[in-house]
């Protein structure tokens, strides 16, 4: 934004080249009428003020040229009205060297500014040849003219200046407004992603476990063991429903909840988890304290994930699971299993497989750390740090 697309600074612009040609206009009229000169003289006038707007489309190293040519432009204005070339050179050039201030916003281009116009008005006075003008006289009077203009000019465009750094303030600030919103709408969406793969998808593949487990005792005809794998599956419908339920809740009014006993949700994740696949799982708590309601949330919810694909992917025969407060302090979750093992470096992006993103991303919240060992035919080991302050909700 330029210095003279700003209203602002073209109004006293105006005011005084307009008090500069009626002043001009009125003393040749007083001393000697010339009407052609005084019509050529306010188109003149128009001119010089119109090319004040014009600068912005000359180049930085062709203002000079421009300053050159308003100082002669001037010179010509006050050489058609001889009577009135007082106010004409006077009132001009200190409105030239008060512009040159806005325009070069530097000392020295300023000072040559006025040393230029000081040396037009002499050239002026001495062209004229009016008795009643001398060039101490003219001098002495256009000094505090400039003065008073200079001043005046440092503080209306450094006024400006402030202004147009306040406008670009405001205008960053609201493109950095819309990056938050656009930013808390993704990380809205990946929340939900999230928390709706952790309660109906993880709810559902334990349903479809329990399940083919229903099948293969059905098989067998053990039809007793059969009826109470599905009314663990009822149960653990109910639970998935309430758990969808409490995400739509969560996603209309997040609102503080009760603490969750850790340990009890995981023990609870353990049991059905040995239920539903017949695989041991051993489970590792040393003495733990109360953890922040974050912490608990998604400890929880990474540890059955973890669960979740051991069952669905790692035809293992045996699971660890410990849960370790450290002196940092932090908590330790490791979970290991001794299953076929898997390429984790490739699994985390492909479509339908979002349950080692979602840990990362879980781990990413917490300012926590996500470490996996993987290999074939050697099982899976992933361990997770979270720290247990500076938690981000």
């Amino acid at each position: 934004m330029s210095l003279y697309q700003l209203i602002e600074s073209r109004v006293p612009l105006f005011v005084g080249v307009f008090l500069t040609w009626i002043s001009t206009v009125i003393l040749q009229t007083l001393a000697h009428p010339l009407v052609f000169q005084s019509i050529l003289f306010t188109c003149l006038v128009s001119v010089h003020y119109v090319l004040y707007a014009l600068i912005t489309v000359l180049k930085r190293s062709h203002v000079w040229l421009f300053v050159v040519g308003q100082g002669a432009l001037i010179l010509l204005c006050g050489w058609l009205m001889p009577d009135g070339f007082q106010a004409t050179g006077i009132g001009l050039y200190t409105i030239l060297i008060a512009q040159s201030i806005g325009i070069y916003y530097r000392v020295g281009p300023v000072l040559l500014t006025c040393f230029f116009s000081f040396v037009m008005v002499c050239s002026g006075t001495a062209l004229i040849g009016k008795p009643e003008y001398s060039i101490l006289e003219m001098l002495i009077v256009m000094i505090p003219f400039v003065i008073c203009g200079a001043g005046y000019s440092v503080v209306f465009f450094r006024e400006v200046h402030m202004r147009m750094k306040i406008q670009v303030s405001l205008n960053e600030l609201e493109v950095a407004h819309q990056q938050v919103e656009e930013l808390t709408l993704a990380n809205e969406r990946q929340r939900m992603a999230r928390d709706l793969h952790d309660t109906l998808a993880q709810g559902v593949a334990g349903i479809a476990l329990q399940l083919e487990a229903v099948q293969a005792h059905l098989g067998k005809g053990n039809t007793k063991r059969a009826q109470e794998i599905v009314q663990q599956s009822i149960v653990r419908a109910k639970e998935a429903l309430a758990d969808a339920r409490g995400v739509i809740d969560d996603l209309r009014m997040r609102s503080e909840t009760s603490s969750i006993d850790f340990v009890k949700n995981v023990k609870e994740d353990v049991q059905r988890f040995i239920t539903a696949t017949g695989i041991p799982c051993s489970l590792e708590l040393s003495s733990l304290h109360s953890f922040p309601l974050l912490v608990v949330e998604h400890g929880t919810r990474m540890i059955s994930e973890c669960l979740t694909n051991i069952a669905r992917h790692s035809h293992a025969s045996h699971v660890r699971i410990s849960i370790q407060e450290t002196t940092s302090p932090s908590v330790v979750l490791i979970i290991q299993d001794n299953g076929v093992g898997f390429d984790f470096h490739s699994v985390g992006n492909q479509p339908g497989h979002y349950g080692l993103l979602g840990i990362q991303e879980r781990v990413r919240i917490l300012h926590g750390d996500f470490k996996i060992e993987s290999k074939k035919d050697y099982g899976t080991s992933i361990e997770i740090t979270i720290p247990l302050k500076g938690e981000e909700e």
